[in-house]
């Protein structure tokens, strides 16, 4: 019989998608859409990088009872913070050409995404871990734990990337000059809050 964190796998890992660093980079690789289907397809990149390195790191530490200092994911989140602010660089980089907003390569903004995922799942594994080792029986329910919240986390990717994609859509592509003002903005928090992280570990 299923446990009871794990019947709320699925949704605490929906919810940790809208963690404030998650919605800002996603929504920095979005808004280079004007498909909705192909936005939403990079926010399920997105949760498969975050899930893939969750799911490497908490098999180390469930199986293989690998140590990882809590230091070191503070450090993580400092290249988290790197990151945010290459992201929101390169988005301000390629607002040179409005037609950056409407011909994206599919393969190479999917790629980004997984990749990026990929560091924002480095960070946040930690605690992700930490509470499947605390409240479940034995080691195959605690990976089992990190399947069910990766599988929520990509659904709420998913969802995030469409809400934020809706601006960019092909029905208001014609408003060129409200678009770039939301990727300005868009960018700019995205810097931001890369700074901010950064600026926290050191404080």
């Amino acid at each position: 019989m299923m446990t009871f964190p794990l019947l709320f796998a699925a949704v605490i890992g929906f919810n940790h998608a809208f963690e404030a660093d998650h919605v800002l980079a996603v929504g920095n690789i979005v808004n280079k859409r004007t498909s909705f289907r192909q936005a939403l397809r990079d926010g399920l990149f997105w949760g498969l990088g975050h899930t893939s390195m969750i799911f490497v790191i908490g098999c180390l530490i469930i199986l293989g009872k690998a140590a990882i200092a809590g230091s070191h994911f503070e450090l993580f989140e400092v290249i988290v913070g790197i990151s945010l602010i290459l992201l929101g660089g390169y988005r301000l980089f390629r607002m040179r050409g409005h037609d950056s907003l409407h011909h994206v390569h599919d393969t190479a903004n999917h790629r980004l995404a997984y990749t990026i995922g990929l560091i924002h799942g480095l960070a946040g594994s930690g605690a992700v871990v930490l509470v499947a080792m605390s409240q479940l029986e034995n080691a195959y329910e605690s990976v089992l734990y990190l399947i069910i919240f990766g599988v929520g986390s990509m659904l709420g990717m998913m969802v995030v990337a469409g809400v934020f994609n809706l601006p960019f859509s092909r029905r208001i592509k014609a408003t060129t000059s409200f678009q770039m003002i939301l990727v300005l903005v868009s960018a700019l928090l995205c810097i931001g809050y890369g700074g901010w992280m950064i600026l926290r570990y050191f404080m």
